[in-house]
């Protein structure tokens, strides 16, 4: 990240001599004159071709210039590496991102804050890079405490989002000429709530012909407890649908969970595997259930919970290849993986993953034996879940990676779901940052880290957003991250990436 004072100018004199530069000096000679020399015959080098004279702007070297105005308190050009959330920015600086490693950086505020989302998937194809560039997601919001009945599910459309002609790796050979360059839209549609949303996921189901669209649905996990279904179908179309009118009736829930009492959670995912919709939820009381769409549509929730945890369910995974397989994680410290069909509702596998809270989880679709967990210590790891084959050699399992590179509690993490060796990262030091496990530790441009110490060399690229909470990659376009936090919504494609 680029650091600069806030209240810099945004020009600066074309005089001003930058950091190594030299003066160009006014040229005083006029044409077909020249400088006579009263000493040209005097003094005479022996071997005048192989003479070298070193000397700086004012005749001496630069080494002694330079000390001279250390000596004299002349001001220091800051040339450390600034990494958020190990550095601290001093009073009147503010950070700028660096747009050359950026090939798209977009910024978008929503009314209230919106801490928790999910990627909509799009009929607008797949492996896309063109620009301008359209994503859809819904979020739920967290509007202050007063203003509770003012909460509500957004529906969103991201379009406009343009290409960032400053990034350094663009070929201006490769753009489309057609490509134009617009101001990103955030369009909303609003589906009223009461409470607060902790955490939201979506669900397609396939469509039932070409002439409709897939049915998309949102499960929203509410503070009073509750968790929401709703079909966002319409609002989804009403984006695209000239005239389209949302029916009255589209912003009642088709069920609600109630299951979990008054006991709020944030443990919440839809089942990959199974196309009409299969849902597990946590809570803070340790307990887990399973709601199960049948085939006419209806939910029915088993009210048998899932128990074993020692503190609150902070995430739920299902098995991204075994149907009846799902993990959790736990503020005890734990991560459990269950047999869906057990009768006894206890874990097949416990494994302690952190002295403190384990918050996240994530199960990599394309290597389904790599399971990574965030911890509120700030750290994560990656577990290869064949040495989980029983609990004896679960519990003496170590991770097959670990970073500690985060000061503060991991918020978000999510496996590229087209990459198996890239790993997105958020944390509560306002960085999201980007991993490839594929970097070997011996791998001789790895080793080369600047002038910054301590830094992993899997580590990829750090993007500063203020609060950021939760991030996703928009699968249909490779390599596109979209996160959100206390400053609003990011939309970006690193370079790296």
């Amino acid at each position: 990240m680029a650091k600069r004072a806030a209240e810099d100018d945004e020009q600066t004199s074309p005089q001003a001599l930058k950091a190594g530069g030299r003066p160009i000096a006014d040229d005083g000679v006029g044409e077909g004159e020249e400088f006579e020399d009263e000493f040209e015959d005097e003094f005479e080098s022996e071997d005048e071709e192989d003479e070298v004279l070193e000397a700086g702007v004012d005749g001496r070297p630069d080494e002694e210039r330079e000390a001279e105005e250390r000596a004299s308190g002349a001001m220091e050009i800051d040339r450390e590496t600034f990494i958020p959330g190990r550095h601290k920015l001093d009073a009147g600086q503010t950070l700028a991102p660096d747009l050359s490693t950026y090939e798209m950086l977009h910024t978008l505020e929503p009314t209230w804050p919106c801490l928790s989302f999910d990627i909509v998937k799009d009929n607008l194809g797949d492996d896309r890079k063109s620009y301008p560039a359209t994503v859809y997601a819904v979020g739920g919001t967290q509007a202050e405490g007063a203003r509770a009945r003012e909460n509500q599910i957004m529906v969103m459309k991201l379009s406009g989002l343009s290409r960032n002609d400053q990034a350094g790796n663009m070929d201006s050979d490769d753009e489309d000429d057609d490509e134009e360059t617009t101001d990103p839209i955030l369009e909303t549609k609003s589906i009223p709530l009461t409470t607060t949303t902790n955490r939201i996921r979506a669900h397609q189901s396939p469509q039932s012909n070409s002439s409709t669209p897939p049915t998309t649905i949102t499960a929203a996990m509410q503070e009073s407890g509750d968790v929401l279904i709703h079909d966002v179908t319409p609002y989804l179309a009403a984006f695209d649908t000239p005239g389209y009118q949302i029916p009255p009736t589209a912003s009642k829930p088709l069920y609600t969970i109630r299951a979990h009492a008054r006991n709020e959670g944030y443990a919440l995912d839809w089942h990959p595997l199974l196309p009409a919709g299969k849902l597990l939820t946590g809570d803070s009381a340790g307990h887990i259930f399973t709601t199960t769409r049948t085939e006419g549509g209806a939910f029915v929730t088993d009210t048998t919970p899932y128990t074993g945890h020692a503190g609150s369910v902070e995430e739920v995974q299902w098995s991204p290849n075994e149907r009846n397989v799902f993990a959790s994680a736990s503020s005890d410290g734990t991560v459990k993986v269950w047999d869906a069909r057990s009768k006894t509702r206890s874990p097949a596998i416990s494994v302690q993953v952190s002295t403190s809270d384990a918050n996240v989880l994530s199960w990599s679709h394309l290597t389904p034996h790599l399971l990574a967990s965030g911890h509120d210590d700030g750290t994560w790891s990656v577990w290869d879940l064949r040495q989980w084959k029983s609990p004896d050699t679960a519990s003496t399992s170590k991770p097959v990676a670990n970073f500690d590179f985060h000061r503060e509690q991991i918020t978000s993490l999510e496996w590229h779901p087209t990459d198996d060796s890239i790993v997105s990262v958020c944390a509560g030091d306002s960085t999201l940052t980007l991993w490839d496990l594929a970097v070997e530790l011996d791998d001789e441009e790895s080793r080369y880290t600047a002038d910054v110490k301590d830094v992993p060399p899997q580590l990829l690229f750090v993007h500063f957003m203020e609060g950021v909470k939760e991030a996703h990659w928009q699968g249909q376009m490779p390599g596109v991250v979209m996160a959100t936090g206390g400053s609003g919504f990011g939309v970006f494609r690193t370079i790296s990436v």
